[in-house]
């Protein structure tokens, strides 16, 4: 079987750095990928978009060493946490502060098999680079979406259980 196909059936999903240093499992599927082509993001990735799969954080399991965290600025100002391997610097996942640490943001093209996992949505495509063509049949925003219409039942309700976890943590339960 091979490592897409068997991360599927287990709903495991390994990743890692190019030195091999920090390795990190998901323990389920994530909660939605977004493919972000807003300005920020290109200049973070380098790239034409970032690709983050949104997945509770107590979810992500450091395999191998821990990974190095970086405050770095964002579009919000609020700014990010970025885990990145101290070695090879590769950024991995992030935090985002309106979402905190409870929730990260896993860099799709870090994963073993990142083809298991393509967008749910494009956002931000009113700043895509003009050459990238969107898949049909993918949703597609301007900018941001409404959760409630776009993700699946099961995720809408991950998101409740997590929020509930927070609260009764806050209130020192």
């Amino acid at each position: 079987m091979s490592g897409a196909a068997a991360e599927a059936d287990t709903g495991a999903f390994d990743g890692g750095c190019d030195c091999r240093r920090v390795r990190y499992r998901m323990t389920s599927r994530p909660l939605f990928v977004h493919c972000c082509h807003c300005r920020w993001c290109q200049r973070e990735s380098g790239s034409a978009f970032a690709l983050n799969a949104m997945i509770e954080s107590d979810r992500v399991e450091c395999l191998g060493e821990p990974p190095e965290w970086v405050d770095t600025p964002s579009a919000s100002g609020r700014g990010q946490l970025v885990a990145r391997c101290p070695r090879c610097r590769i950024a991995l996942w992030s935090h985002y502060a309106g979402a905190g640490r409870a929730v990260s943001f896993v860099r799709v093209g870090t994963l073993d098999a990142p083809d298991a996992m393509p967008p749910d949505v494009h956002i931000f495509t009113a700043s895509k680079q003009p050459w990238v063509v969107l898949p049909p049949g993918t949703p597609a925003v301007p900018e941001y979406y409404d959760r409630k219409q776009l993700w699946p039942a099961e995720s809408l309700a991950r998101r409740q259980a997590l929020l509930a976890r927070q609260d009764t943590a806050a209130k020192g339960g």
